[in-house]
């Protein structure tokens, strides 16, 4: 099988039991997960919400700061 056969037949679910195997270290029954499951579990996913989700919904999505330097509505630092 191939990546994007693999990646046609995930639905939501399936990449929900993807992330929290991710998470937790080991499959559903148990079974520890191997670096290189892990990885590809990891992959899976990440391929996956970036054909299927917006940008703001995938896993790692950090907002863009307004200014480099940071928000407007931050407030400045005051020494004590």
């Amino acid at each position: 099988m191939t990546l994007q056969q693999l990646l046609d037949n995930l639905n939501p679910q399936i990449v929900g039991s993807l992330k929290r195997a991710i998470e937790l270290g080991k499959w559903p029954n148990g079974q520890l997960l191997t670096d290189q499951q892990r990885a590809l579990c990891a992959e899976a996913v990440a391929s996956w919400e970036a054909r299927n989700l917006p940008e703001e919904a995938r896993i790692g999505y950090v907002p863009p700061k307004k200014t480099p330097c940071g928000d407007d509505d931050e407030k400045p630092l005051t020494w004590a």
